[in-house]
């Protein structure tokens, strides 16, 4: 959630006559450390975490100045890499699904947390536009802010002319100078980027850049490399075992309705139904507060969900019920190695109109090829082997 001021791209900037990429252009996505663990390379992991206690939740209020909390990013391991400007300018962004807007740091930026990261600088791009608008993205403890620019931003092997982003000025505290990556290219829907900020993939469509107006992600369960997103198309080796189609019930986020979640054949939560978000730029499985205890319950774990190692090949799958269809994620998808400790689930409460919200990040699309389809507006899933 960014506030953006709305913005007009200059007539003479239009360009309408593209064609798309004759393949279908994807981005690999490496698989590196995470936020988390480099902290507790540096000794730091546990003052961050008292000086922001975990709530998952504030990414997805819509109340005031939108909070973008950087706990979400925290376990985030899939970086791709993108570039700005002419000539081109490299930055490693998350792409992420629950958000829909793109910033990265730039030369104005004197914070810390600027200096060992790649910053864009307007003065080395002959295509650049300059605003007076700016914009702020709250973080708990302080904001990222900056002013928007508009530029040709090159994803694989598009060039998205005229897309507008965030320049920050400013990164809050110390712990985003060892974050793994430089910014945050977003997307979700255009009705969450507020006050008329394009997202990049809503350009990618009405510049006619895609052959198809969706995108879909891999994220690799094991090793480095392998994790991609391809935009404009889907990729057939990945869907041997079928897609099962889910209409959206929010144009926001990604957001799905659930029927239930069960264990061992029994429901254990979402009983009467509830909404869920498929959110690549949020690592675990984000539990509501009232659904957690009956999970960490049926599973056999401690209060604070502690598990036996000796437990952890006995445990059964956790079954998502959605649009009749059952989707699985096993315990070596929701259990940490090493700490033996339910990682895959982090705790929240969020209303909505239609009850209680679970976020399906990471560890649930690691299970998953996962299709974004804005043509239909539907989520595509189609389980890996």
């Amino acid at each position: 959630g960014i506030w953006w001021s709305p913005l007009h791209v200059p007539a003479r900037l239009l360009v309408t006559d593209r064609l798309p990429s004759p393949l279908h252009p994807r981005v690999p996505l490496r698989r590196g450390k995470s936020l988390r663990q480099v902290l507790k390379e540096h000794g730091l992991l546990e003052r961050y975490l008292k000086q922001h206690p975990d709530n998952l939740a504030s990414k997805y209020y819509q109340a005031g100045v939108s909070a973008e909390p950087l706990q979400n990013y925290m376990d985030n391991e899939y970086f791709g890499t993108i570039s700005i400007g002419t000539p081109p300018q490299e930055f490693t962004v998350i792409f992420d699904t629950g958000s829909s807007n793109l910033w990265v740091p730039s030369v104005y930026c004197s914070s810390l947390a600027c200096s060992n990261h790649n910053r864009f600088n307007p003065a080395d791009s002959s295509t650049f536009v300059s605003t007076n608008e700016s914009v702020s993205i709250a973080y708990g403890t302080g904001s990222m802010t900056g002013v928007l620019g508009y530029d040709t931003v090159t994803v694989a092997a598009i060039d998205v002319l005229n897309q507008i982003f965030g320049l920050a000025e400013t990164e809050p505290g110390d712990f985003f100078y060892y974050s793994p990556f430089d910014g945050i290219l977003g997307l979700a829907f255009p009705s969450i980027s507020s006050s008329g900020a394009t997202p990049v993939f809503d350009n990618m469509m009405s510049e006619g850049l895609v052959a198809k107006d969706l995108f879909s992600v891999y994220l690799s369960r094991d090793g480095s490399k392998g994790s991609f997103v391809l935009f404009g198309g889907i990729d057939p080796s990945y869907t041997t075992n079928g897609i099962t189609w889910i209409p959206l019930s929010a144009e926001t986020y990604w957001q799905i309705s659930m029927d239930s979640v069960s264990i061992g054949g029994e429901t254990v939560a979402c009983s009467y139904g509830c909404q869920a978000i498929v959110d690549t730029g949020t690592s675990l499985l984000a539990v509501p507060n009232s659904a957690l205890s009956n999970l960490v319950n049926a599973l056999g774990a401690s209060s604070n969900g502690a598990i036996s190692c000796s437990a952890v090949n006995t445990l059964p799958d956790v079954v998502f019920q959605i649009n009749g269809n059952a989707f699985s994620v096993p315990p070596s998808a929701y259990v940490i190695e090493g700490g033996a400790r339910m990682g895959g689930s982090g705790s929240m409460n969020i209303p909505t109109e239609s009850g209680e919200l679970w976020i399906l990040g990471d560890v649930f699309i690691r299970e998953y090829y996962v299709i974004f389809n804005r043509a239909n507006n539907m989520v595509g899933l189609s389980p890996l082997p």
